[in-house]
């Protein structure tokens, strides 16, 4: 590898790792550069998912703050999103490329649409009260880790979507919540992907370096944001992926 693409796998991996601990979209960055260092489409996924599992662990110390309080619902998603997870590496390994590829735009697009909206204040009390359903977002969480097993651009944003509509919490810590639980799904699906995939560890190497930098300045980040600031960048950043995924899709 030249030292311009290692440079750039750094540089793509810090960009990354920041994109994605405070908006959930590190593969914005992350997959673009290893195709843009001549990995085929198959392998790019499969590292991108071992650099990620890798480097994304950074934002999880650094977040301690915010995930205060939230252990039980930690471990609860945590359990689903192992099963998810699993489930769509072995999607990857065993079924034909393209079975997301037209469903992806969609989901990112709407995803990212419902960033922006806002629980009102009595929805708020009543989930605080017992009006919420954990099983709602247990599942939602499984279906989440699919999807991040088998292609995972943008599936923090999802994520960040799903939490946000169904959990009364800040922003800032079902982010964090959000953090966790796509280390544990990314640590999942490279765990199938090391022993059975295509995983070209020279490109991971550099783009692992640049995530854990990344990762563990964005939480740091994001607490300097205001929150709607915070919600209108990750909505727009979500969109524009989705209509970039849509339109290699279509």
């Amino acid at each position: 590898m030249t030292a311009s693409f290692f440079t750039l796998l750094i540089v793509a991996g810090i960009a990354a790792g920041l994109s994605g601990t405070i908006a959930g979209l590190a593969s914005l960055f992350s997959y673009p550069a290893l195709l843009a260092v001549g990995l085929p489409a198959t392998a790019a996924n499969v590292t991108n998912t071992v650099a990620l599992a890798i480097g994304s662990v950074g934002a999880v110390p650094s977040s301690r703050r915010e995930l205060s309080g939230q252990l039980g619902a930690a471990r609860r998603l945590g359990v689903a999103c192992v099963l998810g997870s699993a489930a769509g590496a072995a999607l990857v390994l065993v079924s034909p490329p393209g079975v997301f590829e037209r469903v992806v735009p969609f989901l990112v697009g709407a995803a990212s649409l419902l960033v922006l909206v806002r629980r009102p204040p009595h929805e708020d009390a009543e989930a605080r009260t017992g009006g919420a359903r954990p099983w709602l977002v247990t599942a939602g969480a499984f279906a989440v880790s699919v999807y991040s097993g088998y292609f995972a651009a943008a599936s923090g944003v999802v994520m960040l979507a799903l939490l946000l509509a169904t959990m009364p919490e800040s922003l800032l810590r079902v982010n964090a919540l959000k953090n966790l639980l796509l280390v544990v799904t990314d640590v999942v699906a490279a765990a199938g992907f090391a022993a059975f995939g295509p995983v070209s560890w020279s490109t991971a190497l550099p783009l692992t370096i640049g995530l854990l930098a990344g990762s563990w300045l964005g939480p740091v980040v994001a607490r300097w944001l205001p929150a709607k600031i915070l919600r209108i960048g990750i909505a727009l950043a979500g969109i524009g992926l989705a209509i970039k995924l849509g339109a290699d899709a279509f």
